[in-house]
């Protein structure tokens, strides 16, 4: 009996585990809730997170930018560099490159027969634009730009609620030339659109490429190139080709450093997830160690038989430990089959506009979208088993330490 094979260990484990049904059955809904909160509560976290990276990288926007070196410091139009040349054009063709833009980027004033208010000013090449940044379903009156040389001007709701103007009507853009000259154009308003976060609305309107060069005259020129791979954590792996492409008398930068906030909460996240589980576990670590301990407890005479028949205290060890792991694992299925039930509902998003005014001062929506990794998954999972087993080893060494003779006249 001292050699016992695991079939007859996890055979043994399993039905100690079910002979107080009611204090396993505790312990069980201590971890399946517990499991739920680790993977529910990430998951809105991730949500709410990669909304505001998303809508960050939006508002740049591009997940890499090309500048002229001095651009960043001072965004004035003797800051602009060349149209994208040959071998950069080559660098944007690789396939993990989705879409890329260029456009002329300018601070701004606009005015209308009520009032005036600073913008930036951006000369887009709308097929191109709408691929990187502009969502053609936020505009609410209207249209988009129809192409470089359009002469007409999209503007914000709320920008033009300020202005106390309208769709049709005709507002005029001022900025500096290359001269320091003053540099005005009337605009038609021929689109309005609603952005996820009212503050764009606010701050950019968009006019033609052409149209804008033209009235900065900037011939050919640009502010920036943005470009967008898909997949705003995998920057990286395409980054280098385009910097070498581009050359060493412009700036090229992946979003993390254009926005050192953004890439710093991306990293936050990361580091959250751990300690949020930890922690979680660790309050579930004490209902866990009790169960053990009285399970121990009420059969001190039993393993002192065991003991006493030629089991060793190892196989005693490894029964306590198998009856943890046991009861962690159910957990972890309810646990996750609960999380999954109960997020995928939510993903289509989950209105939180009461407190969307707060939610906007941290950069994401009024509307919350789940996020359910894998990743965050399995590490869930893996801390919980591991921290599981760790905090059942004193239970077990306990039970395995018993002096048969001594245990065998406990009453």
């Amino acid at each position: 009996m001292s050699g016992l094979p695991l079939k007859a260990i996890l055979m043994l484990a399993w039905r100690n585990l079910w002979r107080n049904h009611r204090r396993t059955l505790i312990m069980l809904a201590a971890i399946t809730v517990g499991v739920w909160a680790m993977i529910f509560m990430t998951a809105l976290m991730r949500g709410m997170v990669d909304d505001m990276l998303l809508n960050g990288i939006r508002g740049l926007p591009g997940e890499v930018q090309i500048h002229h070196p001095d651009y960043r410091d001072d965004p004035n139009v003797n800051n602009s560099m060349p149209a994208p040349h040959d071998a950069l054009l080559s660098a944007m063709r690789v396939p993990e490159v989705t879409a890329w833009t260029s456009r002329v980027r300018v601070p701004a004033v606009i005015s209308s027969e009520r009032d005036s208010r600073g913008v930036v000013l951006l000369g887009v090449e709308p097929q191109s634009e709408v691929k990187v940044s502009f969502d053609l379903e936020t505009i609410i009156e209207g249209r988009f730009l129809e192409d470089s040389s359009d002469r007409g001007l999209v503007i914000g709701a709320k920008m033009a609620d300020r202005l106390e103007t309208d769709l049709g009507k005709r507002v005029v853009v001022m900025s500096q030339d290359p001269d320091n000259n003053i540099a005005d154009r009337g605009f038609r308003i021929v689109g309005v659109y609603k952005a996820k976060l009212a503050s764009l609305e606010e701050t950019y309107i968009y006019g033609g490429r052409e149209t804008v060069q033209k009235m900065l005259k900037l011939g050919n020129s640009v502010s920036e190139v943005a470009i967008s791979g898909g997949d705003y954590r995998n920057v990286d792996r395409w980054l280098g080709g385009i910097q070498q492409a581009a050359g060493n008398d412009v700036e090229t930068l992946p979003w993390y450093e254009i926005d050192t906030y953004l890439g710093s909460m991306l990293a936050m996240m990361d580091g959250f997830v751990l300690v949020w589980i930890i922690i979680v576990f660790l309050a579930l670590s004490f209902g866990l160690v009790n169960t053990l301990v009285m399970a121990v407890f009420e059969r001190v005479r039993e393993i002192g038989l065991m003991q006493a028949l030629g089991m060793r205290p190892s196989t005693i060890l490894y029964q306590i430990l198998m009856e943890s792991l046991l009861l962690l694992l159910i957990g972890l299925a309810l646990g996750n089959a609960i999380a999954v039930g109960t997020i995928i509902p939510l993903q289509g998003g989950i209105d939180i506009s009461v407190v969307a005014e707060g939610m906007e001062m941290m950069g994401t929506s009024s509307m919350l979208y789940p996020a359910l990794k894998l990743n965050d998954m399995i590490l869930a999972n893996l801390i919980v088993i591991i921290l599981g087993l760790l905090t059942s080893i004193l239970p077990a060494w306990r039970a395995a330490s018993y002096n048969p003779i001594e245990a065998l006249n406990k009453t």
